[in-house]
């Protein structure tokens, strides 16, 4: 890599670095740690929170997915704004009006200390299992930019981070997160404008390719338990993983517990009801633009260059013949192309159907190529998440190259360092001074604190090394939450009714892990964000049915 990218990358880490510390001043106190002193203005806590979900697994999972699958992702969010609005009246006054440090302390007040502590161990093997796919995202770029190990490029991301996280605190995660999305946004609408200048046709023209070939559907309204990417899936199912995520989860409960009042914090979601739904599509829009740009210039055959060395390695022969089909099948579809192209509008469906034909011609070249890896290698060869790393390594300019890599990293620091600081809040104060040490100074709690850090940042890294060969990295991420994210919701909706008693709610959500856990191995063509609604289902009907059944003993004297 040219040594100005690196100037680039290497300048904005030292600054985020630098500026992270200055900020840690005043974290010597459990308050100002977790919470940044519940001082932070509404904007720079929505920033945060938008910063959170816009990780490195944002900038190449996502992109790849809309590459590989166009812009039907943008679905998946359909229901954020309706979770955002409920919230707002709902989760997030009872939370700030509670003056906790983690979501789950409200759950011993209105329940029990086993329920509480069931909710967080919850939280924390999902979170501790996504904060892995997170470090995973720039793992991928720096493996294949250079050529290291995934344990190489894993430690290169994870190691700083957990030593930043530990020394910074929730404060100076929020305000590097504001500096993040400034950056991110940057570099998304450069790379935009980078690949509409380099394609030979219009912008119109290049919508008009990506169309014929399936990639701008956004809609899809058939109702499927099977179809992740539809729009009752997206407004259903989204729903209630939305409210989990942003109500429920101590990842985002923690950014917005430190604004200064209630309506602050309401106005801080907002940001991500009004916004998060553009900006997805933006990124999707990149996705989709990088495969219009290799219909006009020639795509590798392999997108991750581990699995092209491989395959030259262990079957040259195989190697050639794929490469003469995928040479053949690109002439083929650029003739298709520039037919359709020509065509006026009433007499395209002919060449609409060759375009098609071809394009599905070279999704079984792929397919095979990705199978011939899969026997040299001997692992799985799912490489959506290189797409995108390949394009940037490859196409972009001098500098622009820089400025994405130095997003990508920027973006994985700060998703990591608040998933680690909510991992530690949660481990601290749910279970180490719940359970182990109820008094002790602030100094002895926030060195535990930071011993939790390290701890979780190690579990995350080895997550990692194998979250990238599980397909696309947005997917992984919400795959893994979705198992646990239903369950502690439908906790949170009991704590909400004044009939749910401590064992309903504790063994509602024991019976919402089982139900989550009998569809995802029992019936796993279902799609996860279903998951989400069968947890919070059987949470709230065996909660209430136990409630019923064995109700709270009455108070002295009612």
């Amino acid at each position: 890599m040219h040594w100005i990218n690196w100037a680039i990358v290497i300048g904005w880490l030292v600054f985020v670095f630098v500026d992270g510390l200055r900020r840690s001043h005043g974290t010597t106190k459990l308050d100002g740690y977790f919470l940044g002193n519940r001082s932070l203005p509404w904007w720079a806590v929505g920033l945060s929170v938008m910063a959170t979900q816009l990780s490195a697994v944002t900038m190449i999972g996502t992109t790849g997915q809309g590459a590989t699958d166009g812009m039907r992702f943008v679905q998946f969010y359909f229901g954020l704004p309706v979770a955002m609005l409920i919230l707002g009246v709902t989760i997030v006054p009872f939370l700030m009006r509670a003056k906790v440090y983690t979501a789950y302390e409200f759950l011993e007040r209105r329940f029990d200390a086993k329920t509480r502590s069931l909710a967080a161990f919850l939280f924390l093997l999902s979170r501790g299992l996504s904060c892995g796919t997170i470090i995973a995202a720039p793992a991928v770029v720096f493996s294949t930019l250079f050529g290291w190990s995934m344990w190489a490029s894993v430690a290169f991301i994870g190691v700083p981070t957990v030593v930043y996280t530990m020394i910074g605190g929730v404060q100076a995660v929020a305000w590097a997160d504001v500096k993040q999305m400034v950056l991110v946004v940057s570099a998304l609408v450069a790379v935009v404008v980078v690949l509409l200048t380099r394609l030979p046709v219009s912008p119109v023209d290049a919508l008009r390719i990506a169309g014929a070939s399936g990639r701008l559907q956004v809609f899809d309204f058939h109702f499927s338990l099977t179809n992740t990417y539809t729009f009752w899936s997206g407004v259903i199912g989204g729903t209630f993983l939305m409210l989990s995520y942003f109500g429920t989860d101590q990842s985002q409960v923690q950014r917005y517990l430190t604004a200064k009042s209630v309506d602050e914090a309401r106005s801080s979601h907002l940001i991500s009801a009004y916004w998060k739904i553009p900006l997805q599509a933006l990124v999707l829009l990149v996705g989709v633009l990088v495969f219009v740009y290799y219909l006009f210039v020639a795509p590798p055959l392999y997108w991750n260059p581990a699995q092209d060395r491989a395959v030259r390695a262990a079957a040259p022969d195989a190697y050639v013949q794929l490469e003469q089909r995928q040479s053949a099948s690109w002439i083929y579809r650029a003739q298709a192309m520039e037919s359709f192209r020509a065509a006026p509008a009433d007499r395209a469906t002919g060449p609409l159907h060759r375009l098609q034909a071809a394009q599905q011609e070279d999704d079984r070249i792929h397919a095979d190529a990705l199978a011939a890896a899969g026997k040299a290698t001997g692992q799985p060869t799912k490489d959506v998440n290189y797409i995108i790393p390949y394009f940037v390594l490859h196409e972009l300019p001098i500098g622009l190259t820089g400025v994405f890599i130095a997003a990508v990293i920027a973006a994985a620091m700060s998703a990591v360092a608040g998933e680690l600081a909510s991992l530690s809040s949660a481990t601290v104060i749910d279970f180490y001074k719940r359970w182990v040490r109820a008094e002790a100074t602030d100094t002895h709690y926030l060195r535990v604190s930071r011993v939790a850090t390290a701890g979780w940042g190690t579990f995350a890294c080895v997550v990692a090394t194998f979250a990238v060969s599980l397909g696309s990295l947005i997917e992984v991420v919400n795959r893994f939450g979705s198992f646990f994210y239903g369950s502690i919701l439908g906790v949170f909706f009991l704590a909400m009714l004044r009939r749910a008693t401590a064992a309903g709610a504790f063994f509602g959500m024991l019976a919402g892990m089982a139900a989550v856990a009998a569809v995802s191995f029992g019936a796993p063509e279902v799609s996860f964000l279903w998951h989400n609604v069968v947890g919070v289902v059987a949470v709230m009907v065996v909660g209430l049915a136990i409630s019923a059944l064995r109700p709270a003993p009455a108070a002295v004297g009612a």
